[in-house]
């Protein structure tokens, strides 16, 4: 078992910036590939990054591609989201997840998910 705790998200201005992290549970975190998925109000869950156990790999959506960057502290139990240059088009619910094997843009593929955080970009 896994439990995923989001946290780092807000109100921020188009150019700004933002962390957040994901904080997991559990002495197996670092056999898990970790992603963020973004959910907008009236949209679909969408991908927006996934990176290995190792942190070695990553694979990110074309849409933030160069301005967001994951990365993951297995000593903390902690991913994170770098989101650079936020624009109103990012503003949405950021989950994280936590899926065992390999890495995966598929939401199906993910077998823990967190509560979500709330990041508002304003134009």
């Amino acid at each position: 078992q896994v439990q995923l705790v989001e946290s780092g998200g807000g109100l921020v201005q188009a150019g700004d910036s933002l962390r957040l992290s994901c904080a997991a549970s559990g002495r197996t975190f670092s056999s898990y590939a970790m992603g963020w998925f973004r959910q907008a109000p009236g949209k679909e869950r969408e991908f927006v990054a996934t990176i290995s156990w190792s942190g070695g790999n990553t694979i990110y959506a074309d849409s933030v591609k160069g301005r967001f960057t994951i990365s993951r502290d297995n000593a903390k139990n902690t991913v994170y989201l770098q989101m650079n240059s936020l624009k109103p088009e990012d503003t949405a619910v950021y989950y994280c997840a936590a899926a065992k094997g390999g890495l995966y843009s598929d939401y199906a593929a993910y077998d823990y998910w967190g509560q979500g955080t709330q990041v508002t970009v304003s134009s």
